[in-house]
C-alpha cells in the first residue's frame, strides 16, 4: 500500500486523487490532508479518509469545523501546519494552486519523498532550484498535468531518455479562432466554458488566454532537460492527443484518451503499474476528424510573453506568474477585461528586475513585487 500527503484536496485535482484512493482503498492511504478554506467539503474528506494529520489554511474557516473533526486525527490551521502535514506518507500529492505550492514541493523533495506534482508554479517559479534538490535527493517525480504525463508516459517514464522534439498539444480554448474584436467583447462567464475539460477557475482562464501552454512550455524545459527550441506546440481541437514525442528516427509517440485527469492523476500514483481506472474506451469509428492548428505565437499575446518569460529566464517566469495571478483575479471579479490580462502581464514584467533566484526567499521577494506592480496596473485601468 502507497501512503501519501494531499496538498490541496478540495481542489479539482484534488478531488479526483480522492477519487483514485476511493477506487483502490486496498493500494492507498491519505495520511495527510491540506486544504486552504472549503470547510465543508474538507471536513466531508476528513470524515471519508480519517488521515493521521489534517489542516485547513485558513485559520477562520478552521474554527468552522474544529469540533467535528472526527476522534484520532489530528487537526490543525495555518501555513506552517501545513507544511508540516508533507511530512506524511511515502508521497507527496501536491494539488495546491498558485505560488503557494512551490513550498510544499521544496519540503518534499528535502524530506526526500516522492512527488505527484500538479502545481504548475513549482517549475514554472522555481524549476532550477527544485529540480536540483530533486537530483539531490534521488527521488521521482511524477507530473500530473495531461500533457506532461503523456510525454513522460511517451519517454517510457524516463526523464532523461533522448529525443529529437517534445510536442505539447493545445485545445486552442474558447476563443482560438476570435479577432482581436471578438476578444473585447469576452466575459467571465464565456471564458470559464472550457470546450473539452473541466477544471478550476484560474486554470480555465489561463487556457483561453494560451498562458497556459507558455506555462507547459516552461514546465518541460525543466521536467525534461529540454532547450526551448526542442519544445513545440501544437492547437488540437478534440483534446484526444495530450502531447506527442518525436524521436530521432523520426518516429513519434503520441498519448491518447478521451479529455480526462483521471488517466494522468491515477498513473502518477500508481507508477509503474497500470489500473482501471474506468476510463471510456477510445471509439476510433465514431472520433471523426482529429485536426492539428498552428499556435501562432504573436497571436496569442499571453503566451507569447510566457515564451519571452521562458527566454529571459532567471526570475522572470516568476514575476509571470504572480502578475498572471492578479490579472486573471482581476479579470474574474470584473475590474478589467480579457485583453488586459495581457497588459497587466506585460507592464509587470517590464519593470521586473533581474535576479538569479538562489532560493525559495528571492522567488517571494520576485512574487511579491511581480503581484504589487500587476495591482498598480490594475488600479490604474
Amino acid at each position: 500500500m502507497k501512503t501519501l500527503s494531499l496538498i490541496g484536496s478540495t481542489g479539482s485535482i484534488g478531488r479526483q486523487v480522492c477519487s483514485v484512493v476511493r477506487r483502490y482503498p486496498e493500494k492507498f492511504k491519505i495520511e495527510s490532508l491540506v486544504a486552504h478554506s472549503s470547510a465543508e467539503l474538507f471536513l466531508q474528506q476528513v470524515t471519508e479518509f480519517l488521515p493521521k494529520y489534517a489542516v485547513l489554511v485558513d485559520e477562520t474557516a478552521g474554527k468552522q469545523i474544529a469540533d467535528k473533526i472526527p476522534a484520532g486525527v489530528r487537526f490543525a490551521c495555518g501555513e506552517k501546519a501545513a507544511e508540516e502535514a508533507v511530512e506524511y506518507g511515502e508521497i507527496a500529492f501536491i494539488a495546491a494552486t498558485g505560488f503557494a505550492g512551490l513550498k510544499y514541493s521544496l519540503k518534499a523533495a528535502r524530506l526526500k519523498k516522492d512527488i505527484a506534482l500538479a502545481n504548475k508554479e513549482t517549475l514554472v517559479c522555481g524549476g532550477e532550484l527544485v529540480m536540483n534538490e530533486i537530483k539531490g535527493a534521488g527521488i521521482r517525480l511524477m507530473p500530473v498535468d495531461s500533457e506532461h504525463s503523456a510525454l513522460w508516459q511517451a519517454l517510457h517514464f524516463r526523464a532523461d531518455a533522448p529525443f529529437r522534439r517534445l510536442i505539447i498539444t493545445a485545445s486552442g480554448g474558447p476563443f482560438y479562432s476570435y479577432t482581436k474584436e471578438q476578444l473585447q467583447t469576452v466575459t467571465p462567464a464565456s471564458a470559464l466554458k472550457h470546450p473539452t475539460w473541466q477544471m478550476g477557475a484560474k486554470i480555465t482562464i489561463d487556457s483561453a488566454t494560451l498562458l497556459n501552454k507558455g506555462f507547459e512550455v516552461i514546465e518541460a524545459k525543466w521536467l525534461y532537460d529540454a532547450p526551448l527550441e526542442k519544445i513545440h506546440t501544437i492547437v488540437q481541437p478534440e483534446s484526444i492527443i495530450h502531447s506527442m514525442v518525436e524521436f530521432e528516427d523520426g518516429g513519434i509517440l503520441a498519448q491518447m484518451s478521451y479529455p480526462t485527469m483521471e488517466l494522468p492523476i491515477q498513473l502518477a500514483l500508481t507508477y509503474p503499474e497500470r489500473f482501471d481506472c474506468g476510463l471510456q474506451p477510445l471509439d476510433f469509428e465514431k472520433l471523426g476528424n482529429i485536426r492539428f492548428l498552428p499556435l501562432e505565437r504573436k497571436r496569442f499575446p499571453c503566451y507569447d510573453l510566457a515564451l519571452t518569460a521562458a527566454e529571459q529566464g532567471d526570475n522572470y517566469p516568476c514575476a509571470l506568474n504572480g502578475a498572471g495571478e492578479i490579472a486573471v483575479r482581476a479579470f474574474l471579479e470584473g475590474r478589467i477585461a480579457f485583453c488586459s490580462i495581457a497588459e497587466t502581464i506585460e507592464y509587470a514584467l517590464e519593470k521586473t528586475e533581474r535576479v538569479c533566484p538562489d532560493s525559495y526567499e528571492s522567488l517571494q521577494e520576485t512574487d511579491a513585487r511581480a503581484r504589487m506592480l500587476a495591482r498598480e496596473f490594475v488600479e490604474s485601468k
